[in-house]
């Protein structure tokens, strides 16, 4: 069921890298499920029509002038939402895997005062969902590693974390502020940074959402080596428990 709210100054954040496809089909959806927000495309040095498809639907867009990464898309639309006052943000991919259908759900936790972040869970029951329903399953060896590093996650923050890389979160203004700093990762921001804010101070709630495949497979998020993200993620972690 949908919650019939908003949050006044509101900002949906999508990093889009390559989505001309795609693109136009999620700007429509989260206008669908949250007319109110604001849209800002954050568009990673895409060769492609990413851009134009973005600014025919009247959105803003804000363009990288090469490829910086998954982590430097973000933090620009947070830097972007900082500057221009939001109140609050949301952040989807722009491949069309996050249903935009609980954004209300993820703006909830906030506007309620429950959560400075709220982190979307594919993994989680929705028990407001009588019927229920499936998320996609990754494959077996990124299952693995998201199990990992909840379980890393989940420990250090004395909390279960199911779904420590989601990308389909909601933001306070005041966890907005901290995520716009210098100590933001810009290369993989997932375990890393739910650990981050839980140490900064920040209230965590994972929320049930519904996620699908992504029908682009040289979106951001795929390509990585699972040597190399483990690696990373891994060190990222130690220098974060490291930090006073």
């Amino acid at each position: 069921m949908e919650k019939a709210f908003s949050i006044p100054r509101t900002l949906i954040i999508i990093p889009a890298y390559h989505e001309d496809e795609g693109i136009v089909s999620v700007i429509r959806g989260v206008r669908k499920h949250l007319p109110l927000a604001e849209i800002l495309i954050v568009d990673d040095g895409s060769r492609d029509g990413t851009r134009q498809r973005a600014e025919a639907e009247g959105v803003k867009v804000v363009s990288h002038p090469f490829n910086l990464g998954y982590g430097s898309a973000l933090q620009t639309g947070y830097k972007y939402a900082l500057k221009e006052g939001y109140g609050a943000i949301v952040q989807l991919d722009g491949d069309g895997q996050h249903d935009p259908s609980f954004l209300s759900d993820l703006l909830d936790a906030i506007q309620s005062g429950e959560a400075d972040i709220a982190i979307g869970s594919r993994f989680l029951k929705n028990e407001d969902t009588a019927s229920g329903f499936q998320s996609y399953h990754p494959p077996l060896l990124r299952k693995l590693g998201m199990r990992f590093f909840g379980m890393i996650a989940s420990w250090l923050t004395r909390q279960k974390i199911t779904d420590p890389t989601s990308g389909y979160q909601a933001m306070s203004r005041k966890a907005l502020e901290w995520v716009s700093g210098d100590h933001f990762p810009v290369d993989y921001p997932d375990a890393d940074v739910i650990i981050m804010l839980h140490r900064a101070g920040f209230r965590i709630k994972e929320v049930p959402v519904q996620m699908f495949a992504s029908k682009d497979k040289k979106s951001m998020h795929s390509g990585w080596k699972p040597v190399y993200y483990l690696f990373k993620m891994l060190l990222s972690i130690l220098v974060t428990l490291m930090r006073k």
